[in-house]
């Protein structure tokens, strides 16, 4: 085998053996999973081109890491953050709802689980990486400069020391001391609500997620309330429109939601908590995707309902069904999007 052969396997094994965990790193620090992996190819065409300048000073991940670093800090340059709609816009209500539709480069994306979460042996790990990408800990990062998102990742989600956070950034380490620090008071000041942890589900959570299947397959709003945290928070990206409490959020599923009534849900897994792809019927019979729904839950009670409706977007990278009973020409999107699309 030649000497290029050769510097190209090995930089592919590692390329595989790293890139999940890259990925999540990106997804982290970019809030997309589509960004993520653009971010993690680029890390690979930038390693492959300076490969012969790579001396084994540091190690093969560390050397890989400060690349996606960079392929980040270089992607954030232009200062784009993504947000949730509850860090966007004043609660909303449902009797005076307008649903307002923002570009997609504006939200915070879903993930599966599989894409960003490594697998590990260690619970302890398993469960901080899971928590690391939960929504509310996803759109706490988005409000910090670059530099400390890539400091608190480092060193709290990844358990980098600070002597090698210092070197992949080309700094000191009492500056990155003192970026974490302010990285950890901007964290706390966003007050990111806790969830509880989720896989496996334990018996309770399980009953609740089933009884939520139940309640929202039959449109009992009844049922529904009484899953539903008194604050829990409603939201339906690409719209900036978000409710808060059980009375709005049953109101909207009575009222301008009623649309979902006959809708089935088939279980998935995104950002570290339990997920559906909600599926809406259609005329003729069969079901086609209307949105995935990501649940957040927190001492036995739903506290938060996150409708992503683009599921042209959304579906494929979930490995959701294109529909449920229905002939491939019947499938698409809820009619609203497909009317935005043709808008474009």
């Amino acid at each position: 085998m030649s000497d290029l052969a050769t510097t190209q396997s090995e930089l592919d094994a590692g390329m595989q053996k790293y890139r999940t965990e890259l990925t999540g790193y990106c997804y982290r620090m970019l809030g997309s999973g589509f960004e993520a992996e653009d971010a993690v190819q680029e890390t690979l065409v930038r390693a492959w081109r300076a490969y012969d300048r790579f001396e084994g000073r540091s190690s093969l991940r560390s050397w890989l890491y400060r690349i996606a670093t960079n392929v980040c800090l270089d992607m954030l340059s232009a200062g784009n953050k993504r947000a949730r709609p509850m860090d966007l816009t004043d609660q909303g209500h449902q009797a005076t709802a307008v649903l307002s539709e923002r570009a997609e480069v504006t939200w915070l994306e879903p993930v599966p689980d599989g894409r960003v979460l490594p697998s590990s042996a260690d619970p302890a790990q398993t469960a901080l990486a899971r928590e690391s990408v939960r929504l509310a800990f996803m759109a706490a990062l988005q409000h910090l400069p670059a530099k400390q998102r890539a400091v608190l990742i480092l060193r709290e989600v990844l358990a980098w020391k600070a002597a090698e956070v210092a070197e992949l950034l080309g700094t000191t380490v009492a500056s990155v001391n003192s970026a974490l620090q302010r990285a950890r008071a901007t964290i706390e000041a966003h007050g990111v609500r806790e969830t509880d942890p989720s896989d496996p589900l334990d018996d309770e959570q399980q009953k609740l997620l089933d009884r939520y299947v139940t309640a929202f397959e039959g449109y009992d709003m009844k049922a529904l309330a009484d899953l539903l945290h008194e604050d829990a928070v409603l939201s339906m990206p690409p719209y900036d429109l978000w409710l808060k409490g059980v009375p709005e959020i049953i109101a909207w599923h009575t009222h301008q939601g009623s649309v979902c009534e006959g809708s089935r849900l088939v279980p998935t897994v995104a950002n570290g908590s339990p997920a559906f792809g909600q599926y809406h019927p259609v005329p003729g019979g069969g079901y086609s995707p209307w949105a995935l729904q990501v649940i957040e839950i927190s001492g036995g009670k739903i506290v938060g309902l996150n409708a992503f409706l683009d599921t042209k977007r959304w579906f494929p990278m979930f490995g959701l069904p294109e529909h449920l009973g229905l002939p491939d020409h019947l499938g698409g999107l809820p009619e609203h999007l497909d009317e935005a699309d043709e808008q474009q």
